[in-house]
């Protein structure tokens, strides 16, 4: 019943109400479609097989199976995937650290050599005289 070209109608999810061809048989209860819904792997559950079988080879390409839906003229939307761009980064906010001002840098003072006054040279005082000594 749910067979490799099977033309069914999606009645659950987001693609309900939309035809779609078997492309694939997954397992006995699941199935790959593609046509006017997304190609995905869907529940048998999900699908309402109408009376028309097509020729399609198995995991068809997207192009042929649009082919196939024109013959039949069921109109597919086309649309092109999204670029594919990087995710941003988030940054942490960083607290403004208060500025500090420079300290001022004042001109190096030109040192002046102290002069040391240079007292007169004084003569030693002539040693005193000893008492005179005892006998």
């Amino acid at each position: 019943m749910y067979e490799i070209g099977r033309v069914c109608v999606k009645i659950a999810g987001r693609d309900a109400g939309k035809k779609c061809l078997i492309i694939d048989t997954i397992n006995k209860s699941h199935v790959l479609i593609d046509g006017q819904t997304r190609r995905r792997k869907c529940n048998v559950k999900h699908l309402e097989p109408l009376g028309q079988v097509l020729k399609v080879t198995k995991n068809a390409p997207r192009p042929e199976v649009i082919r196939l839906f024109k013959g039949l003229k069921i109109e597919i939307k086309e649309t092109k995937p999204k670029k594919k761009t990087e995710k941003p980064k988030r940054l942490r906010k960083k607290k403004e650290k208060p500025v500090k001002k420079a300290p001022v840098k004042k001109a190096p003072e030109k040192k002046v050599k102290e002069v040391k006054a240079v007292k007169p040279e004084t003569k030693p005082a002539p040693p005193k005289p000893k008492a005179e000594e005892k006998k």
